[in-house]
């Protein structure tokens, strides 16, 4: 039996009313994603129910179709995580500062460090190191704008790159291409230079950028090499499972099987953070409950696929987490996954609550916790977000998979 409230089903508003309290409470996520979860898989069983009926057998039967998906996201979310503490060890982060230009130049260099950065880490990886190395640079004096930009940058690069964002990654264990995601690379960087040149300008106003940074540490190629044969492995075995195993994709969790095995085999190579794991888990399983949840959704209901659709979702990421936005649109298909890529990808950048990265950064610097500050520094971002996405419309074109 469907309930429906004003014409919309009831498991929508379920759904909308957990990212609301997400949005509203911060401290108590965890508890707030579980609860609704809980709330939209009762009323599942009891009530709409799924394709094979209602009850607990047709609950378990639908989890047996998402457990590979939700697996590979759990492995590859921890796994990436203990790959981005080898990059931060490797001293990378803090000898690449040497190669800056000085003046405001040096600002934007930064933040084009952290866009490339960010299409082979993790964002939030990206975004913690662009926000250390600007701390140091800049006397600890960062200006909001400048945050803001670092925040935009880590989630513009990584959203050309299937393992630059979970959202992204997400697609690429769909079955999505690469090649797909990466044609929002041009609006991506168009949309780099829209917000990072005022913001590296102001930044350079507030607090000009040290002189001659020294740094005698050397590059620790033990740990490049880790992070090179991690992400080696993923690739190459969503590769080769794409192209001779598609069939059978589905039930076994290949990808994040592949990262894992990078670990371990790399152990005597360095020793890996394994502390890291238990505090990583409770945000990985925080994603895992907004997918799951994204999963049970009625998706005929929603609104045809469209480029005007794909832009909608880049502000309404900015307000929700683009997690369950981005497992809704690929169980509804239909969608360019580069203009998805782009939308939920770039789009949280816009509010500091609308990315992972931005809620990780505002940890290091709290002021950046205020939505009228950073929209009124942060202005630039959402210009730099529409304009991509029209250059997008008119040099790509949209075109649905």
């Amino acid at each position: 039996m469907q309930i429906e409230v004003f014409g919309i089903p009831v498991e929508f508003v379920f759904f909308g009313l957990t990212l609301l309290g997400i949005a509203l409470l911060h401290n108590h996520s965890f508890l707030v994603a579980v609860s609704g979860l809980v709330v939209v898989s009762i009323y599942k069983i009891f009530f709409a129910g799924f394709k094979t009926g209602t009850g607990v057998a047709a609950f378990l039967g639908h989890m047996s179709h998402e457990w590979v998906t939700l697996v590979n996201l759990l492995a590859l979310i921890l796994g990436f995580g203990i790959l981005a503490r080898h990059f931060e060890k490797s001293h990378l982060p803090v000898i690449l500062p040497r190669f800056l230009p000085e003046g405001w130049k040096g600002g934007f260099v930064l933040l084009m460090l952290v866009f490339f950065i960010s299409s082979f880490l993790d964002n939030i990886a990206a975004a913690l190191i662009g926000g250390a190395m600007a701390h140091q640079l800049f006397r600890a004096r960062v200006h909001i704008a400048f945050i803001a930009a670092i925040v935009a940058a880590s989630n513009g690069g990584g959203a050309w790159s299937v393992v630059g964002d979970t959202t992204t990654t997400m697609m690429w264990i769909q079955g999505v291409s690469p090649a797909e995601v990466l044609r929002c690379f041009l609006p991506a960087f168009i949309a780099l230079f829209i917000f990072g040149i005022p913001a590296a300008r102001t930044q350079h106003a507030h607090s000009p950028m040290i002189s001659h940074v020294k740094s005698h540490m050397q590059v620790d190629l033990g740990r490049v090499g880790i992070v090179f044969l991690i992400l080696t492995m993923a690739i190459a075995t969503n590769v080769v499972v794409n192209q001779y195993f598609k069939d059978e994709s589905g039930l076994f969790p290949f990808i994040g099987a592949a990262v894992w095995a990078g670990i371990l085999l790399s152990i005597p190579v360095r020793r890996h953070d394994w502390e890291i794991i238990p505090e990583n888990m409770k945000g990985t399983c925080f994603l895992l409950a907004l997918v799951a949840m994204a999963s049970m959704m009625p998706i005929e209901s929603l609104p045809s696929p469209s480029w005007v659709a794909a832009m909608g979702l880049g502000f309404v990421s900015a307000i929700f987490d683009n997690i369950p936005l981005t497992a809704l649109a690929l169980k509804q298909g239909g969608y360019d996954w580069g203009f998805l890529a782009y939308a939920v990808g770039f789009g949280g950048s816009m509010l500091w609550f609308g990315s992972s990265a931005g809620v990780a950064l505002s940890n290091m610097y709290p002021e950046a916790k205020s939505v009228g500050l950073w929209i009124r520094h942060g202005w630039p971002i959402m210009v730099a977000y529409v304009v991509g996405f029209l250059v997008m419309v008119l040099a790509i074109g949209w075109n649905p998979v």
